[in-house]
C-alpha cells in the first residue's frame, strides 16, 4: 500500500530509497540499503526479510536480477509482494505479484525503479520516473522530487501518512563511523513528503558538505562578534579583531547549534551556510525582542 523509488548515483557512490504510504511508520519496513552493495524496497504485503536477505545476496556477488529471482522463487506468498532493487553496478529490477491490490506495477529505468500498489493510476509511477530522470541534483533531492511527482499524480489512493528517505555512502554517516548518509523518517503526518523535504533541508544544513566559504576580514569579524554577543556566546568587545575569545565563541556556537560538522579548520574562515544560519538566528532574536516590547502592557 505504498509507492517508492530505489536508485543509485554511481558517480557519488550513493544508493537510496524513498517511500510514501498510507501506513504508520513506513520507514522501518520498506527501505533497505548498504553502501557499495545496493538498495531494496519491499512492500505490498511486505516480506521484510527481502531487505536483509536481498542485501546479503547482492553482497555475495549476485546481480539484481538473480537476487530478485532468488528472493521471490522461494516465497509462497510472492504474488502478494512487491519489491524493487538496484545493485552495486546500477542495474535495477522490480517485481509486482499478480495478487497485489490495483493499481499495482512499476517503471524500471537506468539506475532506478519506481513501484507502487493501491495507486490512483499508472501515472503515479510514470511521473515519478520522469521526475527522477529530469532532475540533475544530488540523489536525495532527486528522490524527493520523484515522491512529489508521484503524489501530485494521485499517489496512494487511500491518502498520505508516512514517508522515509534512506541513502547510504561508505563512511558517509556522522563522523564517518557509519554508512548512513541520510536516514529520515516521518511516521505520521498529513503531508509526510513535504515534512520529509523540510527535514532534508535541515539535514543538509547540519551535515552537508561545505561548498562556499567566507573570508573573515575586519568587517566580517565585527558582524560575527555583534551577532554572537547578542546570542550570548561572546562577552568581549566588538572591535573586529580575531582573538581567542572570538574563536571560542564561534566554536561554542557551532557545538550548541549542532553545526560542528561544518566547523572549518582553516583560520579566519567560516562556512557560508553557518554564517547565513547565524544571521537568521540573530534576526529572529531581534524580531522576538520587538514583538515582546509591542505586546508588553503599557503604564
Amino acid at each position: 500500500m505504498t509507492f517508492s523509488i530505489v536508485a543509485c548515483d554511481l558517480q557519488a557512490e550513493e544508493w537510496g530509497v524513498a517511500v510514501q504510504s498510507k501506513f504508520l511508520a513506513v520507514g522501518p519496513v520498506v527501505p533497505w540499503a548498504q553502501a557499495n552493495v545496493g538498495a531494496i524496497a519491499t512492500q505490498a504485503h511486505a516480506n521484510t526479510s527481502y531487505g536483509p536477505r536481498g542485501l546479503e545476496l547482492l553482497l555475495s556477488g549476485l546481480t539484481a536480477e538473480d537476487a530478485l529471482d532468488r528472493l521471490t522463487s522461494g516465497d509462497e506468498g510472492r504474488q502478494h509482494r512487491q519489491v524493487g532493487l538496484v545493485d552495486s553496478q546500477g542495474l535495477a529490477v522490480a517485481f509486482t505479484g499478480q495478487e497485489c491490490y490495483p493499481w499495482a506495477g512499476q517503471v524500471v529505468g537506468k539506475r532506478y525503479s519506481c513501484q507502487g500498489n493501491i495507486l490512483a493510476s499508472e501515472a503515479v509511477v510514470q511521473d515519478m520516473a520522469e521526475a527522477f530522470e529530469k532532475n540533475r541534483g544530488p540523489l536525495a533531492e532527486r528522490l524527493i522530487a520523484s515522491l512529489r511527482a508521484g503524489q501530485q499524480a494521485g499517489g496512494d489512493k487511500r491518502g498520505q501518512q508516512s514517508a522515509a528517505l534512506l541513502i547510504v555512502k561508505e563512511k558517509g554517516g556522522y563522523g564517518g563511523f557509519t554508512d548512513r548518509l541520510i536516514d529520515l523518517r516521518i511516521d505520521d503526518h498529513p503531508q509526510p513528503i513535504e515534512e520529509l523535504a523540510r527535514l532534508l533541508r535541515l539535514q543538509q544544513l547540519y551535515f552537508g558538505q561545505t561548498t562556499e566559504t567566507i573570508r573573515l576580514g575586519m568587517s566580517e569579524v565585527k558582524s560575527i562578534q555583534t551577532m554572537l554577543q547578542a546570542l550570548g556566546y561572546y562577552l568581549g568587545e566588538v572591535n573586529g579583531t580575531w582573538d581567542q575569545a572570538t574563536d571560542q565563541a564561534l566554536e561554542d556556537f557551532h557545538n550548541v547549534e549542532n553545526l560542528e560538522m561544518r566547523r572549518l579548520e582553516e583560520p579566519k574562515a567560516l562556512d557560508a551556510e553557518v554564517f547565513r544560519f547565524m544571521k537568521e538566528k540573530h534576526r529572529a532574536l531581534g524580531y522576538s525582542a520587538v514583538k515582546e516590547m509591542r505586546e508588553s502592557p503599557r503604564t
